[in-house]
């Protein structure tokens, strides 16, 4: 019996006995290997349970008899999208409220395992999701691990580590304890207890909150002392787990790059100290644009964002000049889509990202791949053994139907999508689209849409 979600014709992840034993064949169309080296005509691809093993001409002779064929003439062998950033637990939320006081662990945990199904089919055979609901981020890993349900492979983080302050989300947070995605810390010491904890129950990352908002301020504050943040990074350091951090101002990218921090995500606004401090740190950016592109390009229909379109845009304008100067100083850029929140909902965003960083700061389709799928090795903590098509890498792999380096959208095109193979397991794509309908007291209903006034009433 096959794993849901996954074919019955190859290995199921996880069973190494059987994984050991079976063996897929790629031929035909053109191999993207994600190396940043040229296209060239797929000369052969020999996947062996887990293990891409023979890149090259030698593929054929190499399987056995008993290999599946796979045929991608007139499409595109790739690596798998690997996401950097995304909220597997959220399941397409649409306010805070929502998210932190309507949800139920026990089926949360059952939605998020649909979530990661809808995931695999649009391509992403990796992610990272650095803090989740319910602490389930490690258990849901294990889960995927195990053969338990299927789904990419996952890092991931605990709760987010936030001050008092309260993140993005103001008030909704407790000065003290968890709600939500949240861990608060109120002193240098909590900091580095909840840190230690987190990592005692599994987390591959530790996530640092380090801007929120306050009232009468305008954008996002660093509401972490600079001690706090690097108290943070060196307990973690020190259990051998990175850190990454939510930053959208020039002062948390500085003091964040400054504190160790691994990876930044967002890094909105990051100015020239920033820039330097990043550089000079080796972090790693993930400015996660997709959120805010689907807002400025698509928010009206949904009823968000309307009428701050340039605000939006603006913003990716001006992280995006910096992005590019960071790219072009050696800093590995990452791709993240958020999604989890009605605006990144499963399985439709995942490779806008890319499309961005081509759009916005000027990489080309080829550039853009590499920081889709061999740069977010650094997200998976795997460098070197995942994201590319080269021989001893783990056997993530796409096939398109077409070029992604004459139009980069295909990658977020499912429709385009004709193989994924995970952890050298054949996806089905077949079947209709993972879907529930609405769920008892998920979703936070108002009384209207606007203030009944006598005005509005009668005039």
């Amino acid at each position: 019996m096959s794993t849901p979600g996954t074919s019955g014709k190859a290995s199921r992840a996880g069973d190494s006995e059987i994984a050991g034993d079976s063996e897929i064949l790629l031929t035909g169309g053109t191999l993207i290997d994600a190396t940043g080296a040229p296209a060239r005509p797929n000369p052969g691809v020999l996947l062996r349970g887990d293990s891409i093993e023979v890149v090259g001409p030698g593929a054929a002779d190499a399987a056995g008899a008993g290999a599946e064929h796979i045929d991608a003439t007139g499409g595109t062998v790739m690596p798998g999208l690997i996401d950097a950033h995304c909220h597997t637990t959220f399941d397409d939320v649409q306010s805070n409220d929502e998210l932190f006081f309507h949800r139920d662990p026990t089926m949360a945990a059952l939605v998020a395992g649909q979530n990661l199904t809808k995931m695999l089919r649009a391509g992403v055979t990796a992610f990272c999701d650095p803090d989740t609901l319910f602490s389930m981020g490690p258990s849901l890993r294990n889960a995927v691990e195990a053969g338990v349900v299927a789904g990419p492979r996952i890092t991931t983080g605990v709760h987010a580590l936030v001050t008092a302050v309260g993140g993005t989300a103001g008030r909704l947070i407790p000065d003290e304890g968890v709600v939500g995605y949240a861990q608060v810390v109120n002193s240098l010491d909590e900091a580095v207890m909840w840190t230690r904890r987190h990592i005692k129950y599994g987390a591959d990352w530790i996530k640092i909150h380090a801007t929120g908002l306050l009232p009468g301020r305008s954008g996002e504050v660093l509401c972490w002392s600079r001690d706090e943040l690097r108290a943070v990074c060196d307990a973690a350091h020190e259990l051998g787990t990175p850190v990454m951090a939510h930053c959208r101002s020039p002062e948390s990218v500085t003091a964040c790059a400054n504190a160790g921090v691994d990876i930044l995500l967002h890094a909105s606004f990051m100015d020239d100290e920033g820039l330097e401090a990043v550089i000079r740190s080796g972090s790693a950016l993930c400015p996660t644009f997709t959120f805010l592109a689907n807002l400025a390009d698509f928010g009206g229909a949904v009823g968000a964002g309307v009428g701050m379109e340039d605000i939006f845009r603006g913003e990716i304008a001006a992280t995006a000049k910096m992005m590019r100067l960071a790219y072009d100083a050696g800093v590995p850029l990452l791709c993240g889509s958020e999604a989890g929140f009605a605006l990144t909902p499963y399985g439709h965003w995942h490779g806008r990202e890319a499309e961005i960083l081509v759009n916005e700061l000027g990489l080309s389709p080829m550039e853009a791949i590499v920081c889709a799928t061999a740069n977010g090795a650094i997200a998976m903590r795997l460098e070197g053994r995942i994201g590319t098509i080269t021989e001893g890498c783990l056997a993530d792999v796409l096939v398109l139907d077409g070029n992604p380096l004459s139009d980069i959208r295909l990658l977020n095109d499912r429709r385009r999508i004709t193989e994924v193979i995970s952890r050298g397991r054949r996806v089905d794509l077949s079947g209709p689209w993972p879907a529930h309908g609405p769920i008892p007291g998920d979703k936070v209903r108002n009384w209207a849409d606007d203030i009944l006034t006598y005005e509005r009433a009668y005039d």
